[in-house]
């Protein structure tokens, strides 16, 4: 029987918790959403002042991250490059800012953040990230 890497409750804090500094160092308003391999929330950080949607959109791309098992930047890119049939995906979250947790070549979970610019948000996350990698 195979195992793989699982993020454990101490992980979605220490990733929440550097996502959170990560954000708090650049005064960006986000939410931050851990979920695990199959896009099941862990854990939800909304920062104070970040828009009431954010929570919906880090959750959406940390769900969307896991299920296509890469960076949902990949998925804003397609779009972007005309595939617009990949609008009717079942997923929602296809913008950039979910990044997955890679253990060991494997996922381990994913991490979504919504609230500032694309390429701001996916810092935030790989700072959280860094926590546990």
């Amino acid at each position: 029987m195979k195992t793989k890497p699982v993020l454990t409750l101490s992980d979605v804090n220490a990733i929440l918790d550097a996502a959170q500094k990560e954000a708090e160092a650049n005064d960006w308003k986000v939410t931050i959403a851990v979920a695990d391999d199959g896009g099941h929330l862990l854990g939800l950080r909304r920062l104070d002042g970040a828009p009431a949607m954010t929570p919906d959109i880090a959750t959406q791309k940390a769900r969307s991250s896991a299920l296509g098992a890469r960076e949902t930047q990949a998925f804003e890119d397609m779009i972007n490059g005309g595939r617009n049939a990949f609008l009717s995906a079942p997923m929602q979250g296809l913008l950039a800012g979910g990044v997955p947790v890679m253990v060991e070549g494997q996922m381990a979970g994913t991490v979504g953040v919504s609230g500032v610019k694309p390429d701001q948000d996916v810092q935030v996350a790989k700072a959280g990230i860094a926590a546990v990698a």
